[in-house]
């Protein structure tokens, strides 16, 4: 009677190997199967990322294009201006010239979102205007901005370039009740 618990055991163990290689063969097919869509997935990612730098490459092309599109008209002026500058009988003449190319190359820039940033008469913005100098004026408010050395431009109210200025800087009044200061800097 040994021999049926051992058979049974036996069938069993069969049963149950059958069972996990069952289970084995359907998690070696879904292995393979997620193997393949990573695959899949890292091969599309990659074309991503060449055919997105492509594309900025691209955009970049057209804006530069687009830019140097709009500023040839100013430079075709130019050309005329100077041309035309050997005929002229007057310095005028030629200067009004100039003026016109400069507005065009401003309407130019703010067309394309680029402004000047306004500097003299303005309080001192250390985020707009880079100073050079400080000079004193007594009959101008401290701190604001006397004289513009640069013109500054913004693109999208985003600085670019600050503008370069003077500022007025108004010493402090001598025997008054704030301390002197001295300037260790020079």
């Amino acid at each position: 009677m040994k021999d049926k618990p051992e058979k049974k055991t036996a069938v069993k163990t069969r049963v149950k190997l059958e069972q996990l290689q069952q289970q084995i063969d359907r998690l070696q097919k879904e292995k393979d199967e997620l193997f393949a869509k990573l695959q899949r997935i890292g091969a599309d990612y990659d074309n991503f990322q060449k055919r997105s730098s492509r594309q900025l490459a691209d955009s970049l092309a057209y804006e530069k294009e687009t830019l140097i599109k709009t500023i040839l008209p100013a430079l075709d002026n130019f050309e005329h201006t100077l041309a035309n500058a050997e005929k002229s009988e007057s310095v005028d003449v030629l200067a009004k010239g100039v003026k016109i190319i400069y507005d065009q190359l401003l309407s130019i820039l703010k067309s394309h979102g680029v402004e000047q940033i306004e500097a003299a008469g303005e309080p001192f913005d250390p985020a707009r205007h880079e100073a050079m100098l400080q000079k004193t004026q007594q009959d101008k408010e401290d701190g604001v901005v006397l004289e513009e050395y640069q013109k500054g431009y913004k693109l999208n109210s985003r600085v670019i370039r600050p503008a370069k200025v003077i500022v007025n800087k108004i010493p402090a009044a001598q025997g008054g009740d704030e301390p002197e200061q001295e300037n260790d800097s020079q």
